[in-house]
């Protein structure tokens, strides 16, 4: 297979994946479904859709102060507007193109601002590996409450407790192997799965020696407290969802979030898995899935309309140049 053809698949698959999810969704829909989810767009109370778009511009505009403190010890100053209008760009083009939006922010900053494309890329994967550490930290926080949902789990009533403590001790020992593995394997995959922890350990001393490492840890945390807010507002839109305990808010915001990974903006997928946590916890079938359908719809508009705008705004505010 050339390169071509490789690229043409890459960025081809998510969207034709999220299609086929779209498809195969509306295509189990009974008519009374149907008009039950059209019923529940009507009706949700769009003041709290509103309200997390708010949360999600908050977001935004803290990634892109939350840069500034990456770029200024490398000797640069770049203006505030134009960082917001990259950051928004990357995501519409993220859209389009599978993760190539860091790409594009780091090309459109250097078009733009006096910042060699290599820094700036070297700045925005810093800023990745700050996001892993948090999307770890709340999944991390998503197993804690949800301890007695996994116990249930591994241990239903009935079951014999030395079967699950068994399962839990060759997980272990399983683990220990698989660490063991790759420390020592020159497997291509071990590799860059070593290469992907050291990372995260470099990002993390890199932070700690930075001049303004508390202001960009402060962004940091803000950024993902924006995201979980972002969700969790969305829960008063539908009378159905608003009894949902923080756990489940937790998990149906970590499931949709790694949803995301796999499609272009999660078309198709977030509002399936997110819909699916919902029904995990006990809300109906159709507000679950309107509730799923209203999350996606308004964060892909968002970044529609404001990348949009800031792609036609970047070369406007930057004339002179």
């Amino acid at each position: 297979m050339n390169k071509k053809v490789k690229k043409i698949l890459i960025t081809s698959l998510p969207i034709f994946l999220g299609v086929f999810l779209i498809w195969n969704f509306l295509s189990k829909l009974t008519p009374e479904d149907k008009i039950a989810i059209i019923d529940s767009f009507k009706t949700a109370n769009y003041y709290w859709v509103f309200l997390s778009l708010i949360f999600g511009i908050l977001s935004h505009l803290s990634r892109a102060y939350r840069w500034k403190f990456m770029l200024n010890p490398l000797g640069y100053n770049p203006k505030f507007p134009n960082l917001v209008m990259t950051v928004l760009i990357s995501y519409l083009v993220n859209l389009i193109v599978p993760r190539a939006g860091d790409v594009a922010r780091g090309t459109a900053i250097t078009k733009y601002e006096k910042v060699p494309f290599e820094k700036a890329i070297g700045t925005i994967i810093a800023e990745r590996i700050a996001d892993i550490i948090m999307l770890l930290s709340i999944v991390g926080i998503a197993f804690f409450l949800q301890a007695d949902l996994i116990r249930d789990k591994l241990m239903p009533e009935g079951s014999n407790p030395l079967k699950s403590i068994g399962i839990l001790i060759a997980l272990a020992i399983l683990s220990l192997l698989g660490f063991s593995f790759l420390k020592r394997s020159k497997n291509t995959f071990a590799i860059k799965i070593k290469n992907f922890i050291n990372g995260l350990l470099e990002g993390i001393k890199s932070i700690s020696k930075m001049k303004n490492k508390w202001a960009f840890v402060f962004h940091t945390i803000f950024i993902w407290v924006m995201y979980v807010l972002m969700f969790y507002v969305v829960t008063f839109a539908i009378p159905e969802t608003t009894s949902l305990s923080f756990g489940a808010i937790i998990v149906g915001f970590v499931i949709g979030g790694l949803s995301m990974a796999l499609t272009n903006g999660g078309l198709g997928t977030y509002p399936v898995f997110v819909a699916g946590v919902l029904i995990l916890y006990g809300v109906s079938e159709n507000p679950a899935n309107a509730f799923g359908w209203i999350m996606w719809t308004a964060q892909t508009l968002m970044i529609l309309i404001f990348g949009g705008l800031s792609f036609l705004f970047l070369p406007l505010y930057n004339k002179e140049k």
